[in-house]
């Protein structure tokens, strides 16, 4: 391959040419390093050396310094081209191609002419040039092309490497038949950056933070920005500055960027949140490494926020600080201490956190921080006493959540004093024994004295008050308090098994009030342990039972115990005996004990007694001293007995005092009602087969309801169905027909006659009965001349003319002879007038 230099243009008979090239042998490769910017034509300062084989050397070879003016170079297609030097036959080299630089942008004219290819063979036979690949018939298509016969190759636009950088084409050589004359050469042409592209933020503005105090060199933040231009030319490499800083505080450079990493660090001393809490700088960011006579530039805007440490501790408004708070109150705030703190508001660094140091060790008061306004807000949180203190003195310390950061040290005015004086009021009366317990026995008389339950007034160095005494809750009304000592008297008898007693111990409240101003009032409660004595008699349990009519050895009786109100030892072991009278009760029945409760009631053994219900009396008696009896009587049903001692169903009816024969009527009262019941469902069914054979309302042989057909319904068109439906309704008088203009009229009155009475249909109707009725509603309705449609004159109006149809009265009767029409008379009264028109003719 050869790049043909022409120092005559468009003079291509002269063939006087410049060749500058290079072979590259396969055992001795060599660069070419070229640079060409084609853009017309410009005189350039080319080498051209040549490395054979045979040189030893390199030194040795012999370069050619050639001015010459540049015109778009020739690629020869590599043939067999054969070189002969001194006798030696020369080994055959492939032509290296160097690539066609082209710069992007390129302001034309179009199409711009890049090379010329050329074969050999051109001199011989016509040759047909053409390119292939991306660029020339691949997308992007016709960006290159080629002059078929010259062989001349032509960028046809503008191109831009930010686009594409390289494109990749193959030159073919054909005869006319289209025969491959020379084997394809591969072109590759190279876009050539221009600085066309600005360097570019991805933001516009950024945010960044740094803690005030900080050091110089602290990393704040990192800008960067992107330049589509070639990043290994000057083109495309971004180099970054500051523009001057907002606000100029005293040091006017707070920050520094690195150039070439965008990163923004600290480079002085100085920053204070409290003084500048936000900077705002300008970043510039210039290509063609930062040269500002040639580069292209673009700024940003940063941001950089000065967030806060805890550097100033809080200090308290004043060195004291007083309050007042009423004695035996809490939660009420007695002083409001205010602090100052220049960090940042609501922060942790800002929130203050007040403590009590002294004053104040039973813990009567706290202080809580107000989150709004960040004061301390002295509390009490436990009584105080203006009798045991009149006045606290607190110290108090202000602090912040968060620890003051390194090397900043508390301040003096972090504490402070607060004197907090106790004012006295009226304090109620109290029971020093509250609540006070005292034990009695039960049933004490009424007007016994209990106890005196006096109360003290704390308010010692008041004038002495007098207190007096009250009734506050009694459930049972069983005390009386004496009004001035607190004397506790019983007005009833106490009772330990009342319903107000729990647990043995009964409870009431009581009132102290004083006379001071205002008058106070305290409770107390008495609690009356109430001694259990044997005041009631045992009950027997169960009242009702039942046993078998004969004693067997799996059956022994029925388990009987007692239930006593008193508690030991007054309740059980119980005692149960059968009394002396009546004699039957001993003689039939006995009672085994089984344990100090519980004993067992039985028939005595070879005893039979008949079925039935047996009251049977028990004498039960407690433990008590001395102790107390109770005659109680148990209800017991002896019945029949199956083999597990359960009564039998007859046996329980028997039990409950009905004879044989009454059972066995009642038996047969069941059969006979069972009986009944059968014969009517047997009486129903068979009716219900009699209506189903029954003839309803017609002869079975003119019945069609199984040949009824439905048809389709065609209506009329349009014209029939324009018509009046208020003629078939019923007016409700004749002032509004009389009214109705011409063409509309009906007189159709209802005769004013009673009314027939038809049937009334029972409201359970046999289905048998339903052709009856049916039969005499349709006759009563055919003699009701108050049923409609009524027979009264109607009047018609003329039509008009026209009509498809002859005249009515054209039609003429086909019959010869007279015709009987006496059999209208049997049609009912709707016909009676046809009747007496038509089968009258006597009477004519």
């Amino acid at each position: 391959m050869c790049f043909e230099n022409k120092i005559i243009k468009d003079d291509e008979s002269k063939q006087n040419h410049n060749l500058f090239c290079q072979k590259i042998s396969p055992d001795q490769p060599q660069a070419l390093n070229m640079r060409q910017i084609i853009s017309g034509l410009e005189l350039k300062l080319c080498f051209a050396f040549k490395v054979t084989e045979g040189e030893k050397n390199p030194s040795e070879r012999k370069q050619k310094k050639v001015a010459v003016l540049a015109p778009p170079p020739v690629i020869m297609f590599s043939g067999s081209h054969k070189s002969i030097t001194k006798g030696h036959r020369r080994q055959k080299r492939d032509w290296v191609i160097p690539p066609i630089n082209v710069a992007e942008n390129s302001r034309g004219p179009f199409p711009q002419m890049l090379v010329s290819i050329r074969s050999d063979q051109d001199k011989d036979i016509s040759v047909r040039y053409s390119i292939t690949g991306v660029g020339a018939d691949q997308p992007p298509n016709e960006v290159f092309s080629i002059d078929p016969v010259l062989g001349k190759m032509f960028v046809t636009k503008p191109l831009d490497r930010e686009h594409r950088s390289s494109y990749h084409l193959r030159a073919h050589a054909v005869d006319m038949n289209g025969n491959q004359v020379e084997n394809p050469i591969d072109l590759h042409i190279f876009v050539i950056d221009m600085n066309d592209n600005r360097p570019e933020f991805k933001n516009q503005v950024y945010n960044g933070s740094v803690d005030e105090g900080s050091r110089p060199g602290t990393y704040v933040m990192h800008l960067s920005a992107f330049d589509a231009d070639d990043n290994t030319t000057a083109n495309g490499m971004v180099r970054y500055r500051i523009l001057p800083q907002t606000p100029h505080s005293s040091i006017p450079n707070m920050f520094t960027i690195n150039s070439e990493t965008g990163d923004i660090v600290t480079v002085a001393p100085g920053l204070d949140r409290e003084k500048v809490s936000q900077y705002t700088i300008i970043v510039q960011a210039t290509d063609m490494e930062g040269n500002l006579s040639f580069g292209l530039s673009n700024t940003a805007t940063a941001i950089i926020t000065v967030t806060d440490i805890n550097d100033n501790p809080p200090m308290l408004t004043s060195r004291t600080f007083s309050g007042e708070v009423p004695e035996n109150q809490v939660d009420v705030v007695v002083a409001n201490l205010t602090v100052i703190d220049a960090d940042q508001p609501h922060s942790p660094n800002w929130n203050a956190v007040y403590r009590i140091i002294s004053g104040d060790p039973a813990g009567h008061f706290t202080i809580r921080t107000d989150p709004v306004t960040n004061d301390g807000m002295v509390t009490v949180v436990k009584p105080v006493d203006f009798e045991m203190n009149r006045a606290f003195m607190l110290t108090v310390v202000a602090s912040n959540q968060a620890h003051l950061a390194s090397g900043i040290l508390s301040s003096l005015q972090s504490t402070a004093g607060v004197t907090i004086s106790i004012q006295d009021v009226n304090e109620p009366p109290y029971f020093p024994t509250n609540p006070k317990h005292i034990r009695f026995e039960e049933g004490v008389p009424a007007g016994t004295s209990l106890t005196t339950f006096s109360a003290s007034d704390p308010d010692r160095l008041q004038m002495q008050q007098i207190i007096r005494y009250s009734k506050l809750n009694d459930p049972a009304d069983w005390l009386s308090i004496n009004r001035t000592n607190g004397q506790i008297v019983t007005t009833a008898m106490l009772d330990r098994e009342s319903v107000h007693v729990k647990n043995n111990i009964y409870e009431a409240t009581f009132l102290a009030t004083d006379n001071g101003s205002p008058a106070a009032s305290g409770t107390g409660t008495l609690q009356i342990y109430l001694i259990d004595i044997n005041d009631n008699p045992p009950a027997l349990v169960p009242r009702e039972s039942q046993i078998c009519e004969r004693m067997n050895k799996n059956v022994n009786g029925v388990n009987i115990t007692a239930a006593d109100a008193d508690t030991d030892p007054n309740a059980g072991p119980f005692v149960f005996e059968l009394p002396n009278f009546p004699s039957s009760i001993r003689r039939n029945w006995t009672i085994s004990r089984i344990s100090g409760d519980f004993a067992r009631l039985g028939l005595r053994y070879q005893v039979y007694l008949e079925p039935g219900m047996y009251e049977v009396p028990i004498i039960v008696s407690d433990s008590g001293n001395p102790p107390l009896s109770n005659r109680s009587v148990i209800k017991v049903k002896v019945c029949p007995c199956d083999e597990h001692g359960d009564c039998t169903t007859l046996g329980a009816v028997a039990a409950a005092g009905l004879g044989t024969g009454a059972i066995i009527s009642i038996l047969i009262c069941i059969i006979i009602l069972l009986s009944m019941v059968l014969l009517f469902v047997v009486w129903i069914k068979r009716r219900e087969k009699e209506r189903q054979t029954k003839q309803l309302l017609i002869d079975p042989e003119d019945d069609v309801r199984d040949n009824i057909l439905k048809y389709d319904e065609e209506g009329g068109g349009e014209e029939d169905q324009d018509y009046d439906l208020s003629q078939l309704q019923q007016p409700d008088s004749l002032e509004h027909i009389m009214s109705k203009p011409p063409g509309i009229r009906r007189v159709d009155e209802r005769p004013i006659i009673p009314e027939s009475q038809y049937p009334i249909r029972p409201v359970v109707p046999h289905p048998g009965d339903i052709g009856d009725f049916i039969h005499e509603g349709l006759r009563a309705a055919d003699n009701d001349p108050t049923a409609p449609p009524y027979d009264s004159l109607l009047v018609f109006d003329y039509e008009g003319s026209g009509s498809t149809a002859g005249s009515v009265s054209s039609l003429n009767s086909t019959s010869t002879g007279d015709q009987d029409y006496d059999y209208l008379n049997d049609w009912g009264p709707r016909f009676k007038k046809l009747a007496d028109m038509y089968g009258g003719g006597d009477d004519d």
